[in-house]
């Protein structure tokens, strides 16, 4: 069997728990070890943050999965060797983070606010200065987020030569904190802040920094957290917030993702398309595809006779395109595969 390198993960894992990257590396039960590694992470993780992943807060209900139905999926996978995987918000919520669209408690049923919009940024200083001061108030507890066993599992998938590419919509960073290499963020990263006139990026724990510094009283209290990092804030609470220019260029800064209305650069479109068409299978994972950015993958491999596994709680866009659909929590399936 061969062997799993873990080695990147050693950054992001406490010393004293290096010995679960040997049993990784040394032992076929790996399932023990990907459950390892991810207590590993939560034991870092803020009381706030442990308390959102216990309780599955923001993980829409669902059936326990049967063997009948991990069978299917064990076989789906059994027969393909370079497997394409898209990933979604529903792969996150497991680690605490909520999604827009899960009924009941995704963003879309727990309140009024809605996502930026790209162009509204672009347009509006004030908004502008309102997204900056509640990224600003949800960052710190956003990045503190950490890989739950579904994103150790793929991540084991990828070392062992069974996934051939993954892209992600999630702008979590999670995938490449659980250890995946060979991984595109489709929609970008929040860990990056780009200057829209120069290009220059900044790592977003320094331009938090930079945010602390213009706004060194700015104190209010967290309100509940957006799929994006951003929290609920009153106008009152951000009326006083200063946002800094680039500082290459004066140009006006961005997080590093794909807002609503904007589109994914035609470049890593057409990269990833060359992926799928590479594949010899598709797994759709904790994604409605209601989105046609990630959607388009699901049709260009239904044109190219591509087999489909879907497993999300709930219905999705491509569910008429999928050789098998399943509905439950992946963190009860993808972890329980063997590759």
């Amino acid at each position: 069997m061969t062997k799993i390198n873990f080695l990147k993960l050693k950054h992001f894992i406490p010393k004293q728990n290096n010995t679960i990257i040997n049993t990784c590396n040394n032992s076929v039960h790996f399932k023990r070890s990907i459950a390892l590694l991810s207590n590993s992470y939560q034991r870092r993780d803020s009381v706030e943050v442990q308390a959102e992943r216990k309780s599955n807060l923001f993980v829409p209900p669902s059936s326990p999965i049967n063997e009948n139905d991990l069978n299917k999926v064990q076989n789906f996978i059994d027969k393909t060797k370079k497997l394409f995987v898209l990933t979604g918000a529903g792969l996150s919520t497991e680690s605490g983070i909520p999604d827009y669209r899960s009924e009941g408690v995704g963003l879309y049923a727990r309140s009024n606010s809605r996502p930026m919009q790209y162009k509204t940024f672009l347009q509006s200083a004030e908004r502008r200065r309102q997204y900056w001061a509640r990224n600003f108030v949800g960052w710190m507890r956003y990045k503190s987020f950490v890989p739950n066993t579904s994103h150790m599992a793929l991540s084991v998938w990828e070392k062992r030569g069974k996934i051939d590419w993954l892209a992600t919509q999630n702008v979590d960073g999670l995938h490449l904190k659980a250890g995946s290499e060979r991984v595109t963020e489709l929609h970008g990263s929040l860990h990056r802040v780009n200057c829209l006139s120069c290009n220059n990026v900044t790592d977003r724990n320094i331009f938090q920094e930079k945010l602390l510094k213009l706004n060194p009283d700015f104190i209010t209290k967290q309100g509940a957290m957006g799929p994006d990092g951003d929290t609920l804030l009153s106008e009152d609470e951000m009326k006083n917030f200063d946002v800094p220019e680039c500082e290459v260029c004066g140009g006006i800064l961005k997080p590093n993702i794909v807002f609503f209305g904007d589109n994914v650069e035609k470049t890593i479109v057409g990269y990833l398309m060359n992926q799928v068409e590479k594949a010899d299978g598709i797994l759709c994972a904790g994604s409605s595809l209601e989105v046609y950015s990630g959607y388009r993958f699901a049709l260009a491999a239904k044109k190219w006779n591509k087999p489909i596994a879907i497993i999300n709680i709930g219905p999705t866009r491509a569910d008429h395109l999928a050789t098998l659909k399943i509905e439950a929590k992946l963190g009860d399936i993808l972890p329980e595969l063997s590759v």
